[in-house]
């Protein structure tokens, strides 16, 4: 076995694309007008070999309590709800009612817009208002990268023992390890330390580089289990 994740080429990406699932009419129909309507901001959307290993992952964990920070158009939160039981729960914290009207309009279309509950507002907001208690099985951080340390404060402490936490684009797309130029880079390397030293969670799992096998979910994606 390898000590370290190999980094895939062009080539060996499609291969591994090719040799996974592919998408679904309602995923590829999602995607070519999200890349039509915001062709600036497709980069947001979760890349289609992810969706359906974000479905099986809501479905090993058990999935019925979830939180996204962070929708856009929707692909990652109809791939988590299709993944959850019948009176299972997404709560989707997003500000843009433009992106986010397109999300609602496929969330109906797949059967699982009685599973989510969209919030428009700042997500620190929508957080801060959830009970207290730990009771969310599933958290996907995937938004604005100055506020995730508030939102990691406010996460952790409602995720119940034995939840699982993804944080997306921790690496910077390699720019994690030079001197930050941004405050999202500044903030995001200040974000990884506290994760890595706070005690309330363990086993963290981290996604190195591109996709090393079918089905992985994204290369640059901090796990770690409440």
């Amino acid at each position: 076995m390898s000590k370290r994740t190999i980094g895939l080429s062009d080539e060996l990406h499609a291969y591994v694309v090719a040799h996974s699932a592919a998408p679904d009419p309602l995923v590829a129909e999602l995607m070519a007008e999200t890349q039509e309507q915001f062709p600036d901001f497709a980069h947001f959307q979760i890349a289609p070999e992810q969706a359906p290993f974000m479905t099986l992952m809501t479905q090993i964990i058990g999935v019925r309590q979830a939180v996204e920070i962070g929708t856009f158009t929707g692909l990652s939160a109809l791939a988590i709800a299709r993944g959850l039981p019948d009176d299972g729960k997404l709560i989707c914290c997003d500000v843009s009612v433009e992106f986010t009207n397109i999300a609602q309009r496929y969330w109906a279309r797949g059967g699982v817009a009685d599973r989510i509950e969209l919030r428009l507002g700042p997500a620190i907001e929508t957080l801060r208002a959830l009970p207290d208690d730990p009771h969310i099985d599933l958290a996907f951080i995937d938004a604005d990268k100055t506020g995730y340390p508030d939102y990691w404060a406010e996460i952790v402490p409602r995720v119940r023992p034995g939840g699982v936490i993804l944080i997306d684009n921790v690496l910077r797309g390699g720019r994690i390890v030079l001197p930050p130029t941004t405050a999202d880079d500044a903030t995001m390397a200040e974000f990884n330390d506290i994760v890595v030293a706070d005690k309330r969670v363990d086993d963290r799992a981290h996604r190195g580089r591109r996709h090393a096998r079918p089905q992985n979910l994204d290369p640059q994606t901090t796990w770690v289990r409440r």
